[in-house]
């Protein structure tokens, strides 16, 4: 069978920001629809009672969809927020491989019995060292008056 290739990431987080646009401008929209049937339902008032119900089963039924609208919104976000950070995790992922291969890179011509017989030959030309400046820095015999 043939596998259906998907959005990758990013495209699918660029999709996700171009549909919470749209549900954004909706929101935006609602709101301001829900505002005029308020006001339409207030000039109305007593006077044309059957105006202004039909005015506020209105903005109940916008109010419905800007709820609907603002619960979308939330899972596409979520989504969204989701897909950021699994791109992240998996370049975390291939950053902490590259620096193993680094770490195993730097090491593959060093064996622990080379080091420890490296560390033995630094010790014991620190301790040659050592004895040398110890012996060269200590008075000599010139001048020591040997009284008769």
């Amino acid at each position: 069978g043939k596998k259906e290739k998907g959005p990758t990431p990013e495209e699918a987080i660029q999709k996700l920001k171009d549909t919470e646009k749209i549900l954004i401008k909706k929101q935006e929209f609602l709101e301001q629809r829900i505002q005029q049937e308020l006001q339409m339902a207030k000039k109305h008032g007593i006077k044309n009672k059957r105006a202004a119900l039909q005015a506020l089963r209105r903005k109940k039924r916008l109010e419905q969809q800007l709820a609907q609208t603002d619960g979308t919104l939330s899972t596409l976000e979520f989504q969204r927020e989701a897909i950021e950070n699994a791109t992240t995790n998996a370049e975390v992922v291939r950053t902490m491989e590259l620096a193993a291969q680094g770490m195993k890179k730097a090491y593959q011509d060093m064996d622990i019995d080379k080091v420890d017989e490296l560390m033995a030959d630094i010790t014991e030309q620190q301790e040659v060292a050592q004895q040398i400046s110890d012996a060269i820095s200590q008075p000599v015999g010139f001048g020591d008056v040997v009284d008769e």
